[in-house]
Parts: C-alpha cells; sequence; structure tokens
C-alpha cells in the first residue's frame, strides 16, 4: 500500500512539472520580444550564414565596402541612395590602390588569412574564378533566387564571367568591351570582316595624313590575350569552354592566328606594332596616324579632347569586325563580390543588389561614366544624355557580342601561357597551328597542377 502511495505521488509530481514547462514555453512563444524568435542555430562551415529572407531588422549595422580610388564622385552618391533606402544599414567604404594589380594583392593577403573586415569588394572580371576556387567570395545563387532577380536582364558576357562551375559568384556592375574606331572623314562605310578591314585599311593607308591603316595592342602583355580572345571567339573557337575543358587546339582558333600574323605582318600597320599597347594606339591615333584602331571605351572621350587631339569630330565607333561566328568583343568592367567570411552576409547581399540593379546602375552610368551591364539603361534618356557611348546603338551591340577571358581560378597563369605563344607566332618564330598546340599543351598541365 505505501509502495503504491508513493507511485502515485511520484506520478502526480511528474504531471505538475510536465504541466508548469508547457505553460513556460506557451508564455515565452507568445511574449513581446526576448528570445521566442526561431534563429538559425546550425553551424555553418561554408561561410553561407545569416539571414535566408530579404526581411530587415531595426538593428543597426555597418558592412565595408572596397573598391579603387574613385575620382567621379559617383560612388558617394550611389551609397548615399543606398543608406537612404536602409536606414538601418551603414556603408563604410575603404579606398583601394588605383592599379588593379595591387588591389588584387591586397584582397588576396586579407581574404587568404579569413579577415572578415570587407565584406562587400568591387572585383575585376578576370577574378571571380579565382576568388571562387581559394574559397574567398560568396556564392550568390541563394541570394539570387530568394529575391527573384533575373539575370537575363543583364548582358550575356557580363553574366558569364561571374560564374564558375555553374555557380554565380559575382554581379555585374559595369562593362567594358573592345571596339574599332575608325576615321569617319576618311571612311565611309566600316569594314564588317576582319578580311575587310584588311581591304580597307591597305587601300585608305596615307588618306588624311595617315601612315597605318591599322592599330592593335599586340606586345607580348594582356592586352595581346584580349586581342586575341577576339580573334578566336569571331571564328568559332575557345580557351576553356563551358565544362572547364581545355579546347583551343582546334581548326577555328588556328585560323584567328593566322589572321592576326595576316594583319600583324602586312604593310599598313606600324614596324613596331609588336610594341603596341593601349597608351601607344590612343597616342597615334589621335595624332591622326592611323585610319583603323581597336581600343576600350575610354578612347572615345581623348579623341574628341580638343587639347589633346587630332581627329576631334572625325572619329566613329563600331562592333569589331566578324569572323566566320560573327563579331566578339572581349569583355573588360567590374563586378560586386561578397567577402565569404563576412559577418552581415544578408545586408552585403542588398548592397550588392542594389549596386548591380537598374536604380544602382544608373547613377553610376549618369555620375560616374561607366557602361551599364543591363540593355535596358540604354533605352532611357538619362542615361543617353550622361554620354554619346551610350546613345549609340553599335555601342551597345559591341558590349552584347562582349565575350569572358576564359574563366579560371589560374587565370594569370593562362594569360602569361597564352601571351609567349601567341608572341612566338607573332614574331614568326612559330606556326598557329604551333601555337595552338602548345597552348593547349601548357594549359593543361597547368590545370591539372
Amino acid at each position: 500500500m505505501k509502495l503504491y502511495k508513493k507511485s502515485v505521488s511520484f506520478f502526480l509530481l511528474m504531471i505538475l512539472a510536465l504541466f508548469l514547462a508547457a505553460c513556460n514555453n506557451s508564455e515565452q512563444s507568445s511574449g513581446d520580444g526576448g528570445t521566442e524568435e526561431p534563429q538559425d542555430t546550425t553551424e555553418d562551415t561554408s561561410g553561407d550564414s545569416g539571414g535566408e529572407g530579404t526581411e530587415e531588422s531595426d538593428e543597426q549595422v555597418t558592412i565595408v565596402y572596397a573598391r579603387g580610388v574613385d575620382t567621379t564622385g559617383a560612388n558617394e552618391k550611389l551609397v548615399a541612395a543606398f543608406e537612404e533606402q536602409h536606414p538601418n544599414i551603414n556603408v563604410e567604404y575603404r579606398e583601394m590602390p588605383s592599379d588593379t594589380g595591387q588591389q588584387h594583392d591586397q584582397y588576396v593577403t586579407e581574404f587568404s588569412g579569413g579577415s572578415a573586415e570587407i565584406d562587400v569588394f568591387d572585383a575585376d572580371v578576370i577574378w571571380p574564378a579565382e576568388f571562387a576556387q581559394a574559397n574567398y567570395a560568396l556564392e550568390l545563387d541563394r541570394f539570387i533566387e530568394q529575391d527573384g532577380i533575373d539575370m537575363e536582364q543583364y548582358f550575356p558576357g557580363t553574366v558569364a564571367a561571374g560564374n564558375f562551375n555553374g555557380k554565380q559568384w559575382a554581379m555585374p556592375k559595369f562593362s567594358d568591351a573592345g571596339m574599332l574606331y575608325y576615321r569617319s572623314d576618311i571612311v565611309e562605310e566600316p569594314p564588317a570582316t576582319w578580311d575587310e578591314l584588311i581591304e580597307q585599311a591597305g587601300q585608305y593607308q596615307g588618306e588624311e595624313g595617315t601612315s597605318s591603316g591599322y592599330l592593335m595592342q599586340a606586345a607580348q602583355y594582356e592586352g595581346l590575350v584580349c586581342n586575341a580572345v577576339e580573334f578566336i571567339q569571331s571564328y568559332g573557337g575557345q580557351v576553356i569552354n563551358e565544362n572547364n575543358e581545355v579546347v583551343v587546339n582546334s581548326p577555328e582558333t588556328i585560323k584567328a592566328i593566322e589572321k592576326m600574323q595576316e594583319i600583324v605582318g602586312s604593310d599598313f600597320v606600324p614596324d613596331n606594332i609588336l610594341n603596341f599597347q593601349e597608351v601607344e594606339t590612343e597616342t597615334a591615333f589621335i595624332e591622326g596616324n592611323a585610319v583603323f584602331a581597336r581600343n576600350w571605351p575610354y578612347m572615345q572621350a581623348s579623341a574628341n579632347d580638343e587639347e589633346r587631339s587630332s581627329v576631334v569630330d572625325n572619329v566613329e565607333v563600331t562592333t569589331l569586325p566578324e569572323g566566320d561566328a560573327g563579331s566578339a568583343s572581349t569583355l573588360g568592367g567590374w563586378m560586386a563580390m561578397i567577402n565569404r567570411h563576412s559577418e552581415h552576409p544578408q545586408e552585403a547581399w542588398e548592397f550588392v543588389k542594389f549596386m548591380t540593379g537598374e536604380e544602382g546602375q544608373k547613377i553610376t552610368a549618369i555620375e560616374g561614366g561607366s557602361p551599364p551591364t543591363i540593355p535596358a539603361l540604354y533605352d532611357d534618356p538619362e542615361v543617353q544624355e550622361a554620354g554619346a557611348l551610350f546613345d549609340n546603338p553599335d555601342f551597345v551591340e559591341v558590349l552584347e557580342n562582349a565575350v569572358p577571358r576564359p574563366v579560371t581560378p589560374i587565370y594569370p597563369e593562362i594569360s602569361d601561357i597564352m601571351q609567349i605563344e601567341l608572341s612566338k607566332a607573332l614574331t614568326g618564330d612559330q606556326t598557329a597551328e604551333e601555337a595552338a598546340s602548345n597552348m593547349e599543351t601548357k594549359i593543361t598541365e597547368a590545370m591539372n597542377e
């Protein structure tokens, strides 16, 4: 009997304890704050921690945004516009060196050590794959999906530059691409193909005081790779395909290199064309020494600078000539990325989304003169008024045709290989076939190391 009473008493005490615990939990779940909100306590080993939703809290958060020197004032207005819309997010601007190589090295030093000091940073279009492979960058696909971002609103090449192994690591911010400049006082109809360019460059050389028919960047440096990618893509070739396979040794690439050899070896280019970089190209062209020139959009301004140029009002731009597969321009420009170690990934994404969206890119275009990566903005009257190129259909077509350089985490090494082998082909030290074969062998070895 005593055992029975004790058992009943114990049982009643257990029921009472459970009842009190339930009441306590119910009170917490209906309270006015504190710890009742569900939180993600799962340990994140990939650096993808942070809010999954789009709602922002009232808590003040400061994120650090790093980019190179801005002399236009556009960055200040961009940040101010963002902060006005997101009063709980403060953006602290950290100025990086103007030299992109120095920027790159500083980022690598910080990110390789796991630093969380920088949240958002601008990246050259050739960096995303490297930073993704090194685990420096935060994958953006989940943010893009949660906010329904349509990546088709951007120029395809700018999206491809930020995509590696099927994932998006960077958002397009502003663009740049190779263009064909020509003397409108000499040429009535610009060449549509590389063969037509060769014909017209020889035909018009010498007119209006010109000494050269065509200028390009043929020195052994990064600019040579940019020119080569344009030739290779226009003839249907590739260096590395979307499956990360080395495919540079192809009939298409060989034909492209042969066309480069034909131009560099012609009488209508300067004798020292193998020393030409962007500066030499710009100087010779604006001094009136050439009929045609391949360069970046920035040369439009210097060509129409009355204090520097001898060809003011006599210069037009168009797409680069077509090969067998159409026209191609090497993509330049910058992208926005998030540090994998950021302690505020959701707030960092909000800033990236704003910068690279229509409103942010419009500010950057109008205030900074940077070409948008969203085609629709070129129909905006305010953007069109901000720069002559923005109202030029040919310029928009150039950006539509822009293709990224090989997307690979070891791009600097790939570039060095291409520079060496292409230079040997242009100096006549090896054939186009040998150049393509050597590039494939060496690039494959580099990627397998």
